[in-house]
């Protein structure tokens, strides 16, 4: 099954071997990443961020120094999402007024990819407060889907999906709490993860008004939120997975013909456009048809629309951190606790499935690239099957595995029109806690039948 592509340059794992087997020098691959983003980025804005004269100081010493038998990433470019501090780098989450906070310290994540041998050579685009399905802000701009340059390429981390999918980076980190890492990578056809919650380390990616105040990074994981990578490809994200992972991961190796797969395409109040339900059937058609054995339906699914109900809820409690909602009703320590017991009561619920299911796939989001808006999606609606249906709505195929905490996998699986557009679609592979790896291998099975 066809899917667009906008790059035929290699992965990080192939970069990494082809400077290991001296093809070419880390200086070569990092300037060619340089002069990548100088080509396609006046009109994509992706790299909020540069950093380039340090990025080549850098690769010059590498290539000095040689790769250690523990760099699998020795010399390879790569970009993280704006809102992981990189020492000596701006990080302000889009707000003009936070523009001075430079950290000092590197992200745990930043230190272990450097460890691992990647050369960190500028940050992508956000929206304000990471808070939004496209990447805009009053200080980096607007970062355009390299597919169609009147859509968006997703957020929060947009930045990050563009940038990969344009060939300019072969990877890169963002971050996900309601589809912040898969939605883009559903939006601009490349490979998204979603870690199990963590499993990466979010220390030293907190709002820059906390970092300033407090003068130090925090180790705070908030909930829900994750990080997880971006790249062209299933094993550049296994990799990826394992390096920023704080815990270490194993894999089944089950193959994909021994699994029990549940589809989930259906959810109380959010009905998918077209556009996504028709490359999502032909691939569980295809899927079905070289022998998988694929559910539609079970007694087993939870009750899916409490579960969006409270996940709602539980999101925009943390992500404001307890304050007043603009009704003005705030949430009490009780109704904290409340929320922790039933996202307890629905993990539990999905690991019961999971008993009895190897995989569940389902769409990453309801529609395909949305047209670009002055104003937050959230705040508004998206066009589905022709109707307007509010846009949090959509957050519900996001939430089906950010509040149970679990890991998903979206791989490109087609393309399809939408609203005047053709444009790529991606599908989710959940699995269950910590099967990350797992989850990544299934994908990659799932692509090479459905990409052959």
């Amino acid at each position: 099954m066809a899917y667009p592509q906008l790059t035929d340059k290699p992965g990080a794992l192939e970069t990494a071997a082809a400077i290991r087997a001296g093809q070419l020098s880390v200086a070569e691959a990092v300037d060619a990443a340089i002069v990548r983003i100088g080509h396609f980025d006046a009109e994509i804005d992706a790299v909020a961020v540069p950093d380039f004269e340090r990025a080549a100081s850098i690769a010059k010493t590498m290539d000095e120094s040689g790769p250690s038998p523990d760099q699998p990433l020795f010399g390879v470019p790569m970009t993280v999402k704006e809102s992981f501090d990189v020492a000596g780098l701006q990080s302000c989450w889009g707000h003009p007024h936070l523009t001075d906070y430079v950290p000092t310290r590197d992200s745990d994540l930043v230190r272990r990819l450097k460890a691992a041998g990647a050369v960190i050579i500028g940050k992508t685009n956000v929206p304000v407060d990471l808070t939004d399905w496209q990447s805009f802000n009053p200080v980096y701009g607007r970062t355009t889907n390299p597919h169609d340059a009147t859509r968006s390429p997703g957020g929060s981390s947009g930045g990050s999906a563009a940038a990969v999918a344009s060939g300019m980076v072969v990877c890169d980190f963002g971050t996900d709490i309601g589809g912040s890492v898969r939605v883009p990578a559903h939006f601009c056809g490349v490979w998204g993860h979603k870690s199990s919650w963590g499993l990466v380390s979010k220390q030293g990616h907190d709002h820059p008004q906390m970092a300033k105040v407090d003068g130090f990074v925090a180790a705070h994981d908030g909930a829900l939120s994750i990080a997880g990578p971006l790249a062209r490809n299933a094993a550049d994200l296994a990799i990826l997975a394992q390096i920023g992972g704080q815990y270490q991961l194993t894999r089944s190796g089950k193959p994909l013909s021994e699994c029990r797969i549940l589809a989930i395409t259906e959810y109380p109040g959010c009905p998918i456009d077209a556009s996504v339900a028709e490359p999502t059937e032909a691939a569980i058609e295809a899927l079905i048809a070289a022998g998988v054995t694929i559910e539609r339906a079970s007694t087993l699914i939870p009750d899916l629309e409490a579960q969006q109900a409270t996940y709602f809820k539980m999101m925009n409690t943390a992500m404001a951190r307890g304050a007043r909602a603009p009704n003005g009703q705030q949430a009490t320590a009780t109704d904290w606790f409340d929320l922790l017991d039933a996202q307890a009561a629905n993990a539990f619920e999905w690991a019961r499935l999971f008993d009895h299911y190897d995989f569940v796939l389902a769409p990453p989001a309801p529609v395909l690239a949305i047209p670009h808006s002055d104003k937050a999606v959230f705040e508004g609606t998206v066009r589905i099957n022709g109707q307007d249906v509010p846009a949090p709505a959509g957050l519900a195929w996001a939430g089906l595995a950010t509040f149970p905490n679990l890991p998903a996998t979206v791989l490109p699986i087609g393309a399809a029109n939408y609203e005047g557009a053709h444009l790529p679609c991606g599908m989710q592979v959940m699995g269950p806690f910590m099967s990350d790896l797992n989850c990544i291998d299934i994908a990659e099975q799932i692509g090479n039948i459905l990409h052959r």
